[in-house]
């Protein structure tokens, strides 16, 4: 048996961004609820399809078919169109726990989208490596959705 001690720092997680759209604020959260669902994607021109049922409760997940797929978390908070949480384990297939929250605010010229991940338990190198690439990238197509 091998017995490791991590500290606190390892086994959390606080990541914030910011963007600015130029659209109205109903436009940029369908294009959330687009991004984080049916088009979401791994990497550029990756899709990874998911189910987002969008109501407290509802669940976000990727289904594979066939009654398989991989749950990643439960609507904690709507607001339409100023709130989504969303709070499970998102990526991991070991102990993590997430709390993820878009923020939409009106403001001249568009909407400012605050986005905050927030996190306790293992997480792999790796993921951490990628976590702040990937929900950049998400914001960004977020971004291009709305704005198209």
């Amino acid at each position: 048996m091998t017995l490791t001690t991590q500290s606190i720092e390892d086994l959390t997680l606080n990541i914030t961004q910011e963007i600015h759209v130029r659209a109205a604020i109903e436009k940029t959260f369908a294009a959330l609820l687009e991004q984080l669902g049916p088009r979401n994607e791994r990497g550029a021109g990756d899709p990874m399809p998911m189910k987002l049922e969008a109501w407290p409760g509802g669940r976000w997940y990727r289904d594979l078919g066939d009654n398989n797929g991989h749950f990643w978390g439960s609507v904690q908070a709507i607001k339409r169109p100023t709130l989504l949480e969303i709070t499970g384990p998102l990526f991991a297939s070991y102990p993590f726990l997430s709390n993820v929250q878009y923020r939409l605010t009106a403001v001249e010229g568009g909407t400012l989208i605050a986005f905050r991940h927030s996190a306790l338990g293992f997480i792999q190198d790796e993921h951490r490596a990628g976590i702040n690439m990937g929900w950049a990238a998400m914001l960004d197509r977020i971004q291009k959705d709305a704005e198209a």
